[in-house]
Order: structure tokens, then sequence, then C-alpha cells
């Protein structure tokens, strides 16, 4: 899940006290142990985790451990163990921008050598998901879990009774905007509390106005490329939708990692939600009925004008494993990591709406907890002509709180477009 604070909270010191310790310093770095520790973004979606953990444990002497940091505070629960005697033998992360502080300061592991001895681990992943953690040359990262496209969810209901359907057009969102609000309706719910998912809006926005070519030029060190005609014309969009009372009130006041937003489109007080594709595992796992007969979802609506491909998709390509190089337990971890490409991997996260990027998931698609959203998904990412890596996770995490703080004090009004895109200039690229 996104992933994406500033101190561990009472709820991570919880964890860490009630759970086995975090970390290989603890135990898997005494050989006699036998244990290698997993640590993961606790949600919905670990469920599967503790299955594979499960299976993987059935025949190996080397145990895993499966440690969760609930969602808000796992990056900064990871910033805060991984160079300490207390890191995880294997960890869950995004690629990208996520994981190249750790590279170059020397704390991963390459899996050149894994991949030499079982060459399934890169054959049996789709190519371009799987270069998404390669990093100067060489591969950090093993896909975990699903391919996670943003999309456009609603309530089915909702929409029928104001009679509307999905928007197909920016143009529509605003109408749609203005029919729900004279329901009394919150036209969009948004989760503010979390920062990231307000994010989702700039980076769709900007995708549509601008095309994936500006965001990449911003990436690459081009700081100009904030400043552009395409850049302003994104924000004043966006604007645009606040202005129109698009996301209520309270919308700061609200969070998806606490399951507030979630509910709020379940329970019809709102009739979208813009969220990753793990949002059909969310809504399963807290309101299993709504998600399987009132849960609506289409792309991101067209921008008359844009520069950018309709079809194109923002998102994350995927999460990863990576193994941290003083692990004393390579060969289990190596182990460990071949069940992401496994039949039962497969079938599971399909089951729980998400959608594996192995070579070998089509065959699998009739099985999932929903065949037309898992086919949907599949054909949404196939045809995409782009799909970008979310701005927070293609960034350094050095950049995540400075970046998450210009999106929401533009949104709230605090600074206007020159605010932001100054705070965007500043942000460090490597």
């Amino acid at each position: 899940m996104r992933l994406r604070f500033a101190a561990i909270t009472a709820a991570s010191a919880l964890l860490l006290g009630t759970t086995a310790a975090c970390g290989s310093g603890d135990t898997s770095s005494d050989s006699g142990s036998g244990t290698i520790h997993v640590l993961v973004y606790g949600d919905a979606a670990n469920k599967v985790e503790k299955q594979i953990v499960e299976t993987f444990n059935k025949t190996s002497k080397v145990k895993a451990v499966l440690d969760t940091v609930p969602g808000a505070d796992y990056q900064q629960k990871l910033q805060t163990v991984i160079n300490t005697p207390r890191a995880p033998d294997v960890f869950f992360n995004w690629g990208g921008g996520s994981i190249q502080p750790f590279v170059k300061a020397d704390l991963l592991l390459p899996l050149d050598d894994f991949i030499a001895k079982d060459p399934g681990l890169k054959d049996n992943f789709l190519p371009s998901v799987f270069n998404s953690a390669v990093v100067d040359g060489k591969p950090y990262g093993v896909p975990m879990r699903g391919t996670q496209p943003v999309l456009l969810f609603h309530n089915k209901k909702v929409l029928a009774d104001a009679g509307l359907t999905p928007p197909r057009t920016w143009d529509e969102l605003l109408d749609a905007t203005k029919a729900l609000k004279a329901k009394g309706i919150t036209p969009i719910a948004l989760g503010g509390g979390d920062q990231w998912p307000t994010l989702m809006w700039f980076e769709y926005l900007y995708d549509r106005i601008a095309g994936p070519g500006l965001f990449q030029r911003a990436l690459g060190g081009d700081r100009e490329a904030w400043a552009g005609e395409d850049s302003r014309k994104a924000l004043a969009a966006l604007k645009q939708l606040v202005d129109a009372g698009a996301f209520g009130t309270n919308a700061d006041s609200v969070k998806f990692t606490d399951g507030g937003s979630p509910a709020l489109v379940a329970k019809g007080k709102a009739a979208f939600e813009l969220m990753g594709s793990w949002y059909y595992s969310t809504q399963q796992d807290a309101n299993p009925d709504f998600a399987a007969s009132g849960l609506g979802y289409t792309g991101f609506p067209a921008l008359s004008g844009g520069k950018g491909d309709p079809a194109a998709v923002v998102g994350n390509t995927n999460n990863f494993y990576s193994v941290l190089k003083k692990t004393k337990h390579p060969e289990a971890a190596a182990a460990f990591l071949k069940l992401m490409y496994s039949d039962d991997f497969v079938k599971a996260q399909l089951a729980i709406g998400n959608l594996p990027t192995t070579t070998s998931t089509a065959g699998f698609l009739d099985l999932s907890a929903s065949p037309a959203y898992s086919k949907a998904q599949y054909e949404l990412v196939k045809a995409a002509p782009s799909f970008q890596l979310s701005w927070d996770q293609a960034y350094p995490p050095s950049a995540m709180t400075p970046m998450h703080t210009a999106v929401q004090q533009f949104f709230d009004g605090r600074i206007d477009a020159d605010g932001f895109v100054k705070a965007m200039q500043a942000l460090p690229t490597s």
C-alpha cells in the first residue's frame, strides 16, 4: 500500500513491544536462532503475507517472522531501524527512489547471485515492473503484492440515485460535483490527514495536462519544469475542483489509513474516492457486501486539450521485497523470495483483489475475488502508454515530508501556485 512520518508513534512502539524483535540484530544475526524477519506495511493485504510466511515455514529450517507496522508509520519506522541491529532481513518497499539511499549506503544485497541460481526471480515477472527496483544497473528487489494503478472508485448506488454515471471527462466530474453537493453528499472522499492521498490528484492532473515528460524532467534535476505553463494549468485545474467543494470541508481531519475515507464511500456519505487498486481489498476487508456489489471503478477522467494520453496511469508499478546485506541467512531469504512467483502467491493475491505482475497471472484471473475487477485492472495496465510512479516513491525519502507538506498547503489554500512551485523546486532529487 502507499506508501508513504516524523516520529514513531505510540502504535509503532506498542507493536515493537508486543511482537518478536524486528531485526536481524536481535534474532536472525544469531545463527542458532534460525529466523529471518520480514518487515511489511500493515494493512488488509497482510493476510496474504501471513499465508506465504506459513507456507515457507512448513519446509524451511530457517523460519520467517512477519513484522507489520501500521501503514502511516511504515516509512518512518523503516528509516529508523534499517541501519541498526533491529533491521529486518527482508523488507517491503516501492522500488525507485524509495530504496536509492539504502543502495548508496551499501545496506542492500544485490540480487544478481540469487537470480543466477534461480533465473525465475527475474524471468517470471513482467520486465517493466521488475526493472522498477533496478538501481545503477543492479537488481535490488523482487515484486510482491501486485501492480497498483490509481483508479477513481465510486459508490454505484449514490451515483444512480443522483442520476449520474462515472465521469469520463474532467467537465463531467465537475458537473457531478455540483449535482452531488446539491443532494447533500460529499462528492469526493479524501484522506487528507494522511497527505499522500491528496498527492494522487496532483499526479494525475499533471500527467493528463503535461504528459509524463514534465515529472521525468523534474525528477532528473530540471527544476524549471515545475515553473512552466503546464504545471500552472494543472494547479489551476485542481484549485477549480477544490473551490467547487468537491472534497467537503474537513478532508484534512479524515484519513485513509484508519478506514475513515473508505467508510464514507461505503456508507454512501461520499460518491468517489481516488485511490490505488488496493482499495478493493480495503473495502473487501471492512465492508465485504459493499465491495461485492456496490463498488464501482473507472480510470481517471480525460482533460480536453491536455498533452497526456487519457489511457496513461499513475500509481505504484508494484511493491518489492529487498534484502539487507547483513542478513545471516541469505539462502533462506532467496528461498522466501522464490515464493513470490508461486501459483499459491498469485491465487492468494488475486483473492483479495490485488493483481500480481508475474508472467503467469493472466491464466489465473478467473480465480480472483472479482474477475471483472482484476481483468479491468490488467487491461488498464496493459494498455497504458505510460505508468508514472507515485511522486513520493520516485523521489528519495528525504523529499517525502516537504512534498506532502507542499501538497497539503496548496490544497488548503495556505500557499499559492508560486509557493507550490518553489517548494517542489527545492526538493532533493538524489
